[in-house]
């Protein structure tokens, strides 16, 4: 059986693995990327991969420079880092140019963005105005908690540790990852005992998926990223039609910020989940089907055209 992984160079020389999971058949009716978030991989998705496969979309995903298959940037691979999300953003371009330009994909082009994903797809959507139909966003990270501190004294406690050059020592908190403290008890992502466990039967497959926690540069170039979006007249240029879908017990990203932004985005949807945690993915059947038929009512696939 052929891989459904590949992978692709980008101009700082970084190696970014990307999937491709054809819904096979005469079914084709569009085309999705799959963006996951941070430390997340691939092989943690593959069950909505199914699941669009079934409506008839033929489904891309990558993995994010610094996790998963893709090339870790630091001596210890287990480190979330990056140097600004400008390389993220640029991971993405060159995958959408190399990959899906370069391809006969099926139109139209929908996105459908997890966490860090969704940020990224906002600024993919905001730099490549015409690129995509519809974009579906799952608790985006327009904003983080900090707990314990407060955001203010977390952004000072960042800028302090750029400026005596602790840009690639873990944040306060952070660590390699572990199994054993990966326990269900009082999780923030999921309330779905069995979804909860996905990622760590991958990892015990490919202990090289495992990431750990962020640097000091990851959550300074977050915290940059973050004050881009801020921009009202930025936000304003943003004109492709998007579902934005929260979840209501959300202690991961900030849902306040999801609302103000879905409030100045020319064309936007939003969906609250009662009940969910961050991983809207990652939930209950019951959770999940109300997201199903958010998404299915706002894509339609089975009537999507290259329009749509």
């Amino acid at each position: 059986m052929n891989s459904p992984f590949n992978f692709i160079k980008t101009a700082d020389r970084v190696t970014i693995r990307y999937g491709f999971w054809p819904c096979g058949g005469n079914r084709r009716n569009a085309t999705v990327l799959l963006l996951n978030g941070r430390a997340e991989f691939m092989e943690k998705h593959l069950e909505t991969v199914r699941e669009l496969n079934q409506r008839g979309a033929d489904v891309y995903s990558l993995d994010w420079r610094g996790q998963g298959g893709s090339t870790r940037l630091l001596l210890n691979p287990q480190k979330g880092h990056v140097g600004s999300y400008e390389d993220y953003l640029n991971d993405l371009s060159v995958f959408y140019r190399g990959v899906l330009c370069s391809g006969d994909i099926k139109k139209p082009l929908i996105f459908l963005a997890h966490s860090m994903g969704g940020h990224m797809a906002l600024r993919f959507l905001y730099a490549y105005p015409a690129a995509v139909s519809r974009a579906v966003l799952l608790s985006p990270m327009i904003d983080i908690h900090t707990a314990p501190w407060p955001v203010c004294i977390a952004r000072a406690m960042t800028f302090v540790a750029m400026k005596i050059g602790w840009a690639d020592r873990y944040c306060f908190g952070s660590r390699d990852y572990s199994v054993l403290r990966e326990k269900f008890e009082n999780n923030l992502l999921t309330s779905d005992p069995g979804r909860f466990f996905d990622a760590q039967k991958a990892i015990a497959v490919s202990p090289h998926l495992a990431t750990g926690g962020v640097t000091w540069g990851w959550l300074y170039a977050a915290f940059c990223s973050i004050d881009s979006l801020r921009d009202p007249e930025c936000v304003k240029q943003i004109k492709t039609p998007v579902l934005m879908v929260c979840a209501q017990n959300d202690r991961i990203v900030s849902r306040k910020a999801q609302e103000r932004l879905s409030a100045q985005l020319p064309d936007c949807r939003l969906k609250v989940i009662p009940g969910a945690r961050h991983e809207i993915l990652k939930e209950t059947d019951t959770l999940r089907a109300v997201f199903w038929e958010a998404f299915d009512r706002f894509v339609n696939l089975q009537n999507a055209v290259s329009g749509l």
